[in-house]
């Protein structure tokens, strides 16, 4: 499906997310200095572009979804955001390739089906509202 205009910025976002997983499944086969330096890395980019992205969707997409009645791919959602935030904070080497395997699979689920499932349940109008409320959570967090 195509993306609509709404959520582009949401579906941009994923390729830094695929290029971290990429990043993090290459060096979870490296020495353990490589990895040290893979996950600060890693860190700063989620900092800066993915828990932006997290934010986005929990404050903007996923309570409208709520709203409509897809519970189930809210809170499929919001439990596969908690382990990939908590392998960031844990921060250990051996955790790379589980690191880039949840993320991989996560923007495959939401490329696939959370936002297919949003530009289906949603209007124009409300996803154009939607787009200007994720625009304001971001700049908000800035």
């Amino acid at each position: 499906m195509q993306r609509d205009p709404s959520l582009r910025s949401l579906s941009s976002d994923h390729h830094s997310g695929l290029v971290i997983a990429h990043r993090a499944r290459k060096a979870a086969g490296q020495d353990a200095q490589a990895q040290d330096i893979a996950w600060e890395a890693i860190r700063d980019i989620f900092r800066t572009e993915l828990e932006p992205h997290f934010q986005r969707e929990e404050r903007g997409l996923l309570p409208a979804l709520r709203v409509v009645g897809e519970i189930d791919l809210v809170e499929r959602t919001l439990a596969e955001h908690r382990p990939l935030r908590s392998l960031i904070v844990e921060h250990r080497p051996g955790n790379l390739a589980a690191f880039a395997k949840l993320l991989t699979a996560h923007i495959r689920f939401e490329e696939s089906e959370l936002f297919d499932t949003a530009q289906r349940r949603f209007g124009p109008r409300v996803l154009a509202d939607l787009a200007r409320v994720l625009d304001g959570v971001d700049q908000a967090a800035q």
